[in-house]
């Protein structure tokens, strides 16, 4: 090879000068501040600070509390902490994980010598030596040796493209298309050796290059998550009917007001202060209604979920960098996912092997033919440039010679190493298509190739039998199209008796068998891929991989099901208008030599039909879509680019970790769900009887007090009772849902609706009836006992929403937190009500404006509360047999 000068450290720095650095910017960590403020973004949030300034003002009037506003901001300050240590502490675990890996070097010519440099530090102009297993470290132009790299960080495929020495001064083509990672001579950073060796000119560095210019593409703001769509559609609802409500309920006290005092004038004759007390009454009203109306708990409980969830995720291998990115994943419409090491095992391998017979013998049953499994160690053990080493790993060789290597194993290897020595041999090239190996002890050559090439040459074959028979060549060459036809390399293994001849194959060569060779689709890459169609998900495989191939795994992995199906390739992608794509989304199946823009241009027009976007990745082509993404699965073996964009790492790479953060992202917004009507079944109970109360005489039922210990105490301590609800396979059956969905459905306002009008009529026949009286004494023991009623009555409503049908204690023992928290709620409530008989706690008496009452009091009051159960399974009952559902058989997952 050509020995190079290279730049001299003067020469380096004039070009770091003019062209810049090889060093790619990230991203800057998260920080704590940063997350904390971002929380003040959300619009449930903005609500919860507008009601807690009315409190302030009233405060300043003197008709509320000053910890009423208290209440209310502290609720604010624990949901901004939560989010803020939630971001941060994802984002830590991404950085730990990327700072195990050590800092990329390459061998560099300056000044007359090869100097061993950090990637960062090269520059245009630099001659980089390239060896087998070395990273390439910028773009460049192949320019002296010949090298096979594997671009599968670039185009997602790993295959080996041959590249081929280019006269001094060859540019980088301008326009960058799939086959240009293929063949030629260009290099691009990120692609790995697997062998060869050769001499790179750096063109392009830093933010320059592919992957540079990939990582500022990554700048673009990301697409709000349907969460946060639908929970401002949500605050939104909520404050229109909390304030319109409001103003309504206030200008109804005040005419009520007015018709007691017998008209307007002489409603006005009372005098300038009556009236304004009962202007300020009614204003107290309207702030009471607001406070009922919005659910001060739920963005805590959100935060909290995320949280809990984020950490859970990690024994599935999902490590999630962003919170709202495990629920994005449950709400997804379409999946685009990489095909190598996602969907396959990203290794070839070994899948079948089968004799010039045209018999097929399973891998696992190959040790009980001694005659072709001897032969078979030899001609691959004895004829490879791959190697065991002491900790049982494969190295050195191609992808090719590795497989097979692993499919004799170390205890074999080992055994041959100790045995006969290699007398002559000659490894594979492109020209022969065949390597060979002459072992002088044995008297016999051993061959693996092309199988035309031995074929051309060999007339027999070893039978199972270990007899020597002729081969039939319209069986072995049916059966060799039947496997091509499957995207499979087939390599042809033989003897002979005589010493090898250099470039030939001797004449009486012998075909020991045929061992069909692929990227193979995982296993549980299959199920996984069922599971997720079944939850209406469309999967989409997207690939730098040729067409043929890419419909062959595509239809092993059950992608591929229909007449209708569609696998295109880029250019046929890209001869399509925009509108034309989007007539054909829904029968894509693959895409095939898939470049970057293709992914960020289907990520696009998905999104632009309304559809939640899934996309999978591990390369430097995928950063930018990737990032486009709803949520973008990085893989955890791929590059730092990619990890970066995506919002979701799958640490073992596998489809299956895939479904699983879908399962649980759709787990995370059911039990957001169960939260909303547990709560919003309390709020819209508490302002239909703060609204009607004072027309039946009851001035202030349930006081603000009571109203943020129902929001902050036992909503924020509800949020860990339904948050760490388990997930339930039903889940993977349900259609996706739209990014633009409300969050309350008519199911669920009909549930919440009928569990509030019953315990609206339940709190005015306990607050009225007479029957009562004489375990009340006092006005202050029963409002203080309908604090405890409307308390349980919630508790126990969180049993009727944790199912849709009547089983709402299943499950219970795996979420023991449940009962848990439903104990320190009561534990709390008894604390409060209690609190003027326990030393030093009145100032808990006076600000909760409790009393204690009798033991008897109790029971009944927790006996009325608990109707709110067969109420609501009567409700489901009934809906049950007007609208039969089907019982689906449970799926495995």
């Amino acid at each position: 090879m050509t020995q190079f000068t290279g730049l001299s450290e003067r020469e380096a720095a004039l070009s770091r000068e003019k062209y810049g650095s090889n060093a790619i910017p990230e991203s800057e960590p998260t920080t704590f501040w940063a997350e904390f403020k971002a929380t003040f973004q959300d619009p449930m949030i903005r609500i919860l600070l507008a009601v807690a300034l009315l409190m302030v003002v009233m405060c300043l009037f003197g008709y509320a509390d000053v910890y009423e506003p208290a209440g209310t901001i502290l609720a604010v300050i624990l949901v901004a902490i939560v989010s803020a240590k939630t971001g941060v502490a994802s984002d830590t675990k991404y950085r730990q994980l990327k700072g195990s890996a050590k800092k990329d070097r390459c061998k560099v010519y300056r000044d007359g010598i090869i100097t061993i440099l950090d990637v960062d530090q090269v520059v245009v102009g630099d001659k980089v030596l390239l060896q087998a297993g070395d990273k390439i470290p910028a773009d460049g132009v192949l320019i002296s040796g010949g090298v096979r790299v594997d671009n599968s960080a670039l185009n997602g495929e790993a295959e080996e493209c041959p590249k081929t020495a280019a006269p001094e001064g060859t540019r980088l083509p301008q326009d960058i298309t799939g086959d240009v990672f293929v063949d030629g001579s260009s290099l691009f950073r990120g692609a790995v050796l697997f062998d060869g060796e050769g001499v790179l000119d750096v063109q392009q560095v830093g933010v320059s290059t592919m992957m540079g210019r990939m990582a500022q593409e990554m700048q673009a703001d990301e697409p709000d998550s349907p969460l946060k769509v639908k929970l401002a559609r949500l605050a939104g609802l909520i404050s229109k009917f909390g304030y319109i409500g409001a103003v309504v309920i206030a200008a109804m006290y005040l005419g009520h007001s007015v018709l007691v005092a017998g008209g307007f004038g002489n409603y006005l004759s009372q005098g300038f202060v009556p009236v304004l007390k009962n202007a300020v009454d009614a204003l107290s009203l309207a702030v009471v209604i607001v406070v009922c109306a919005v659910p001060e708990g739920l963005p805590l409980m959100i935060s909290l979920v995320l949280m809990q969830n984020t950490s859970k995720m990690l024994d599935h291998n999902v490590l999630v960098r962003k919170a709202e990115g495990i629920e994005t994943a449950g709400s997804l419409n379409i999946l685009f996912s990489d095909k190598t090491g996602t969907i396959t095992k990203g290794r070839l391998e070994v899948v079948e092997f089968f004799t010039a017979g045209g018999i097929t013998i399973p891998l696992e049953e190959l040790d009980q033919h001694t005659v072709t499994k001897s032969l078979l160690d030899l001609a691959i053990g004895k004829n490879s440039q791959s190697m065991f080493d002491g900790q049982g790993n494969v190295v050195g060789g191609n992808a090719t010679d590795q497989a097979l290597m692993k499919l004799i194993g170390a205890e074999v290897y080992a055994q041959l190493e100790s045995g006969c020595a290699i007398t002559q041999s000659q490894s594979f090239n492109s020209s022969n298509k065949f390597s060979q190996a002459y072992l002088a002890d044995l008297g016999k050559t051993f061959y693996k190739g092309a199988p035309e090439r031995l074929l051309a040459r060999a007339k027999r074959y070893v039978s199972l039998g270990g007899e020597v028979r002729d081969i039939d060549s319209e069986v072995v060459n049916r059966k060799i199209d039947e496997l091509a036809a499957r995207s499979m390399r087939v390599l042809a293994l033989g003897y002979s008796q005589q010493e090898m001849v250099h470039d030939q194959i001797n004449p009486d060569t012998v075909i020991i068998g045929f061992v069909a060779i692929r990227d193979d689709v995982r296993p549980e890459a299959r199920q996984a891929i069922a599971s997720v169609q079944r939850a209406g998900i469309q999967v989409v495989m997207i690939t730098g991989d040729r067409l043929e191939t890419a419909a062959s795994i595509a239809r092993d992995a059950g992608l591929l099901q229909k007449n209708d199906d569609l696998a295109i390739t880029s250019a046929q992608l890209n001869r399509l208008s925009d509108d034309e794509v989007k007539r054909i989304v829904p029968r894509i199946r693959v895409i095939a030599r898939a470049l970057p823009t293709d992914k960020s241009r289907m990520v696009r027009l998905c999104q632009e039909m309304g559809l939640v976007v899934g996309m999978t990745g591990d390369g430097v082509n995928d950063s930018p879509a990737l990032k486009r993404a709803d949520v973008g699965f990085a893989m955890g073996s791929g590059t730092q680019a990619a990890k970066e964009a995506g919002k979701i790492v799958i640490l073992d790479d596998n489809f299956k970790s895939i479904r699983d953060a879908i399962w649980y992202g759709r787990t995370i917004y059911h039990n957001i769900l169960k939260f909303c009507k547990f709560q919003l079944t309390i709020n819209f109970t508490a302002v239909v009887v703060s609204a009607i109360a004072p027309f039946f005489g009851v001035d202030e039922p349930l006081q603000v007090t009571h109203l943020l210990f129902v929001n902050l105490v036992m909503d924020g301590l509800g949020a860990m009772m339904l948050g760490s609800e388990p997930a339930q396979k039903a889940y993977m059956r349900e259609k996706p849902r739209r990014r633009d969905e409300s969050i309350v459905s008519c199911p669920m306002a009909a549930q919440i609706g009928a569990a509030g009008l019953w315990l609206t009529a339940l709190s005015f026949f306990f607050l009225k009836a007479p029957c009562f009286n004489d375990l009340f004494q006092t006005t202050e023991q029963r409002l203080s006992a309908y604090f405890v009623l409307f308390i349980w009555s919630a508790l126990f409503n969180g049993f009727n929403v944790r199912d849709e049908g009547g089983h709402i204690f299943r499950g219970l023992d795996e979420n023991r937190g449940f009962l848990q928290v439903f104990a320190i709620v009561v534990a709390v409530q008894a604390v409060v009500v209690n609190a003027a008989l326990l030393p030093g706690l009145g100032w808990l008496s006076r600000m909760f404006h409790c009393v204690p009452f009798s033991p008897a009091g109790w029971a009944v009051v927790i006996v009325l509360a608990g109707s709110v159960i067969p109420l609501d399974l009567i409700r489901k009952g009934i809906l049950a047999l007007l609208h039969p559902r089907a019982q689906e058989p449970e799926e495995k997952l």
